[in-house]
């Protein structure tokens, strides 16, 4: 905290702001008064006499914050370990400890094993709580970034109601038909692979969440979602706004040069509100009028009024705000990996001829895929696509409550513990060729899922208290777009007007959450039959 004063008051004279003498001494005495509290809760800290994590040498008062990376952050994090030969980094950010974990025994160790210490979000008093996130752009509601407590347990007890493995099973005829639907987007768009993909994790969502059916084309739904979403990957990675390191900055004058965040802030706080509520109010309408499917918020609702006595987790406010962050969560995660997916399958093309020939095995003629076929080599792919470009590569970072040791060092209380998902998922030791697209490494010599090899589930959906409540419906999701598009599509790499094919640059956005940038590909029915098959899918029902 002492840092973060000294940094503010620094920053405020470079603002050239005027402070009188009694000011002066005001913040004078304030700052001996800090500093003389912490020389005492550290002397009382018998975890003292440890050092720290090993971490780079910073500037005075600034530490590592003017060499903190802006872009594509876990791969300077995990640079950064291998340099100091170490899988617990220590990052000074402007007086906040950042803890970098690079390696799955870190991780499990400490986030799973000690998740007591290690599930808080929000920070203590004066310390860093994603302001900029949470009490700017009003993602508050969202229980991804609330602090472990009541509140945050309310919502996460809806969220499992709904979404445990068991439950979730309720919802595959709606992933189902999702998925034949963007087999149809795909004879329309077939270039449009991003936003065919992110359509259809929209479609799923919207149908899941709230019942609602939405338009095959230029939703007002999908497209809410996607201008509230987008600042939001952007805005939850660790350093992206200097408000984030310097809470008190919140309340710097909107007119003060090097405060446009705040503009940028209160117009994404109104995109956030409208996704929030609008879609729950069409909900409430359509159940007023009586003509409404099954959802997960027409479930809650019926439900709140005879259990909401012994179940405060079934409140209208919890249930609009679990709707919300399922709408936000699973839009740009799952349609991230599909589109990565088809990058993989564009570099190998051998595994693409692989996948179809077990397709072509299992499924008889006229049949698209459903859940109860037999599809290890399809499973595998999915597993590797989770792997090979990990859609949350660092995960959203936890808050540790009280001091702890680990590995001899100490971690202090308050520190920002990230993740580093991309790290464990890369490291050669587990997964050799690391880089490489290869599915075959999830696979036994008769074809069936090796289980000796760590599945990236380990790592790709969170940690701890904190590991992702809709992993299983995701996994599904993703799963059943997969083998439905490979049944039915060839998949192959574009070519220019002169014919030579047109190399993939394997572009992708930096944020927390990591997605393909648009790139041209050849996506073409595999036969009359096949395309006759798309157009008849999408017109069925799903039971």
């Amino acid at each position: 905290m002492t840092c973060q004063f000294l940094l503010l008051f620094w920053l405020t004279i470079m603002l050239s702001i005027t402070f009188d003498t009694g000011t002066l001494l005001l913040l004078s005495g304030v700052l001996g008064i800090i500093y003389l509290y912490r020389k005492h809760v550290q002397a009382n800290n018998p975890l003292s006499h440890l050092p720290l994590p090993p971490g780079r040498e910073g500037y005075p008062l600034l530490g590592n914050l003017l060499e903190l990376p802006t872009q594509f952050e876990w791969k300077t994090y995990h640079e950064w370990s291998k340099e100091l030969d170490t899988d617990i980094l220590r990052v000074n950010v402007a007086g906040t400890t950042v803890i970098v974990l690079n390696s799955s025994e870190a991780a499990t160790e400490l986030l799973e094993r000690r998740s007591s210490r290690y599930s808080g979000r929000l920070y203590l008093v004066a310390l860093p709580r994603m302001p900029m996130v949470n009490e700017l752009m009003g993602w508050d509601y969202n229980f991804v970034f609330q602090d472990y407590g009541p509140s945050w347990r309310r919502r996460r007890r809806l969220m499992h109601y709904n979404f445990h493995p068991t439950a979730a099973l309720r919802f595959r005829p709606k992933l189902v038909k999702a998925a034949r639907n963007i087999l149809a987007r795909f004879l329309v768009y077939p270039e449009a692979v991003v936003s065919n993909a992110k359509y259809m994790a929209g479609d799923v969502i919207m149908s899941i969440v709230y019942g609602i059916n939405v338009l095959p084309k230029d939703d007002p739904y999908i497209a809410a979602a996607e201008k509230s979403i987008h600042p939001l990957v952007v805005a939850a990675v660790p350093g992206a706004f200097l408000v984030d390191a310097i809470p008190i900055l919140k309340y710097v004058p909107d007119w003060m040069p090097g405060a446009g965040f705040k503009k940028k802030a209160r117009e994404w706080r109104k995109l956030v509100r409208f996704m929030l509520e609008d879609p729950f109010k069409t909900t409430k309408k359509m159940m007023a009028e009586g003509d409404y499917p099954t959802s997960v918020v027409s479930d809650s609702l019926t439900k709140m009024p005879d259990v909401v006595e012994r179940d405060d987790a079934y409140l209208e406010d919890n249930i609009q705000d679990v709707a919300g962050s399922m709408y936000a969560a699973g839009s740009d995660t799952t349609s991230s990996a599909i589109a990565s997916c088809i990058l993989g399958l564009l570099e190998k093309p051998d595994v693409l001829e692989k996948a179809q020939q077990q397709l072509d095995s299992v499924l008889k003629p006229g049949d698209l895929p459903d859940f109860d076929d037999d599809l290890p080599y399809i499973t595998a792919i999915v597993m590797e696509t989770l792997r090979w470009r990990d859609v949350v590569p660092i995960s959203v970072p936890h808050l540790l409550i009280e001091e702890d040791e680990y590995k001899g060092y100490r971690l202090p209380k308050g520190s920002v513990i990230i993740p580093n998902a991309w790290a464990m998922l890369h490291d050669e030791e587990i997964y050799p060729d690391p880089f490489e697209f290869k599915p075959e490494r999830f696979l036994n010599a008769d074809g069936t899922i090796n289980k000796s090899v760590r599945d990236p589930a380990h790592a790709c959906w969170g940690f701890g208290r904190r590991i992702c409540p809709g992993r299983y419906m995701a996994f599904s999701q993703i799963w059943i777009a997969v083998a439905s598009l490979l049944t039915v599509y060839d998949i192959k790499k574009a070519v220019d007007k002169d014919g030579r094919v047109i190399e993939l640059s394997h572009e992708y956005t930096s944020g927390l959450v990591c997605t393909p940038k648009p790139f041209r590909c050849s996506i073409t029915p595999r036969s009359k039959e096949a395309e006759a098959l798309i157009r008849l899918a999408a017109t069925q029902e799903v039971d």
